[in-house]
């Protein structure tokens, strides 16, 4: 292969970027999404975890299920930030795996079956650790039955996406109190560490992330990568 056609081929990079605060993260998001717009960087697949925060998206009315006022909020710790990324109001905190891809959709513009794909990622990790999840009509984000553990929320900028999913492994599920998660009335919020029974280490779910994203988006994020 010709050192220009090595340049021009494909790839994924992943990136961990450990614990973030969630406006700081952002801002970060959005510079790689211009760097990818004009080609500077491949696609990517950004892991982190947030400091404790209720993110408001762009849902009408999202803000309305925000429970907890602002002594509450102060007594436990957690932020309150507008997001631009679609869907309700959710939390990201320490034990769950944020999933940020910065990925261009030129080649396939379909917003949709790309929101297929990134599910299909986390259903496809949580059942290499016996977890049987599925999606649920008309609802977005994967479920065990009425228990949702994993939020989806994106954005797209010129058919550059960012945002992404959210997993919950082994969050403090109490601050789940402080909303209504997603917006839900006919559900309820899980974990991995809830539905197993154990602390699961979040190392081992983000390198299973890693692969079955790779393997979910070799048609679409990198379509010439073989491996």
């Amino acid at each position: 292969m010709s050192s220009d056609a090595a340049k021009s081929k494909p790839v994924l990079e992943t990136i961990d970027w450990g614990r973030t605060e969630y406006q700081a993260a952002l801002e970060r998001q959005k510079a790689l999404v211009s760097l990818r717009l004009i080609g500077e960087v491949p696609d990517t697949l950004v892991f982190t975890e947030h400091d404790s925060v209720f993110t408001i998206g762009m849902r009408q009315d999202a803000q309305q299920n925000l429970i907890w006022n602002e002594a509450q909020l102060k007594a436990k710790g957690v932020q309150v930030i507008r997001s631009n990324r679609g869907g309700d109001i959710t939390y990201h905190g320490p034990g769950q795996i944020v999933g940020y891809p910065i990925i261009s959709l030129q080649a396939r513009r379909d917003l949709h079956a790309y929101l297929r794909d990134l599910e299909e990622v986390v259903i496809r990790t949580l059942a290499t650790f016996g977890l049987q999840t599925a999606r649920r009509d008309g609802k977005t984000g994967i479920w065990l039955d009425a228990r949702k553990i994993c939020a989806i929320g994106v954005a797209v900028r010129s058919w550059v996406t960012y945002h992404g999913f959210a997993l919950n492994v082994n969050p403090d599920m109490s601050h789940f109190a402080g909303i209504v998660p997603c917006g839900i009335t006919d559900g309820t919020v899980t974990s991995m560490q809830a539905e197993l029974g154990k602390t699961i280490d979040i190392d081992d779910v983000q390198a299973r992330l890693a692969v079955e994203f790779k393997y979910v988006f070799r048609n679409t994020a990198a379509p010439n990568e073989q491996s």
